[in-house]
């Protein structure tokens, strides 16, 4: 089992400033905005009364101006969303921490003799599976009788000769077949606990074996299921 006192603090380092562009553009579009309705002030009480100015032209340009005003609170309102948005997912980030999740991949690190992997299977089947180190060294192999969805597998780290193998990387390969002997498609998924989140990244990533994952990745926060048996000598 894992040692839950070894689980390292989440990173909560901040988040990325927020730029002032959309500030430093409403500021100039009311410096000029104000300096437009002075010059039309100014031309509109010094106009030749013989040839008047088009008032028509004055009269698009404030609607334009009005316009980019416009457009610019909307992306102010856009910029807070996005930033709402960040904290919700540093919060869920955080939320993940300490949780066991799944997460799509066949190798997984083994720690303190215990490794985990979740297989699903579309149907019921005999499967048939194989765990293999970073050598590409057999480690363990059995045979199970799988249901239809997830379960998880569970290895105690010990070979089919009663073998201890250290801790480590190990990767899972499961070949199965069906009550009429027609292949099964198995997914495989690692499960670990995670130990970490980084808020520095955008999107927030996890932590899970020592191997960083997007929040995107998790499929599932999942349970102890079915466990590879103790081998005898």
């Amino acid at each position: 089992m894992v040692d839950t006192a070894s689980i390292a603090s989440p990173i909560v380092s901040g988040s990325s400033p927020v730029t002032s562009t959309n500030t430093s553009a409403n500021a100039t579009l009311a410096d000029n905005f104000q300096t437009f309705l002075t010059l039309l002030t100014t031309q509109l009480q010094n106009q030749n009364p013989l040839d008047p100015l088009d008032t028509n032209q004055f009269t698009q340009q404030l609607v334009q101006f009005a316009q980019v005003e416009q457009q610019l609170k909307s992306n102010d309102q856009l910029s807070t969303l996005v930033s709402l948005q960040q904290t919700a997912q540093s919060t869920q980030a955080l939320n993940f921490v300490g949780a066991t999740a799944v997460v799509d991949g066949s190798t997984t690190a083994m720690k303190n003799s215990s490794a985990s992997w979740t297989i699903n299977a579309p149907k019921p089947a005999t499967a048939t599976v194989l765990v293999k180190n970073s050598a590409g060294q057999t480690a363990f192999s059995g045979t199970y009788t799988v249901n239809a969805g997830n379960q998880t597998f569970q290895w105690d780290g010990k070979g089919l000769d009663g073998t201890q193998w250290p801790d480590g990387n190990y990767t899972v390969s499961v070949n199965a077949v069906d009550a009429s002997g027609q292949p099964v498609a198995i997914s495989t998924q690692i499960s670990g606990i995670v130990d970490s989140a980084d808020l520095s990244k955008t999107p927030p990533t996890l932590s899970i074996g020592g191997n960083p994952y997007a929040i995107s990745q998790v499929k599932q926060v999942v349970r102890a299921g079915f466990q590879a048996p103790a081998t005898s000598q």
